[in-house]
């Protein structure tokens, strides 16, 4: 984890958005470490694959926990009006919420 924040650092000071396989990579870890999730399950998720009303493990209580995670390790900020039912109806939908926020700044 610390090669991966090193690496993601270097490439901000470059002004460089991480790739998409990179922001994958992360997401999926912190669904991981913060849902507790088991990596082999999260390494099958695809764009349709169901979040929130489909996995038990991300309730109300978890969103809170997984947005905060999502800001610490990617290095921006959710506002309120961000979150949405879309965003995080998916894991395409939260990958393409992610990408977006780097990409706009």
């Amino acid at each position: 984890m610390i090669g991966q924040q090193l690496t993601r650092n270097r490439d901000a000071m470059r002004g460089l958005a991480p790739s998409r396989i990179a922001i994958d990579r992360d997401l999926r870890a912190i669904l991981c470490d913060v849902l507790g999730l088991n990596t082999e399950d999260v390494t099958d998720f695809d764009n349709e694959t169901g979040l929130f009303g489909h996995l038990p493990e991300l309730d109300s209580m978890a969103v809170a926990g997984l947005l905060t995670e999502v800001e610490d390790r990617f290095g921006f900020i959710i506002e309120d009006d961000d979150v949405d039912g879309e965003m995080l109806e998916t894991y395409g939908g939260l990958l393409a919420f992610i990408e977006a926020k780097l990409i706009d700044g």
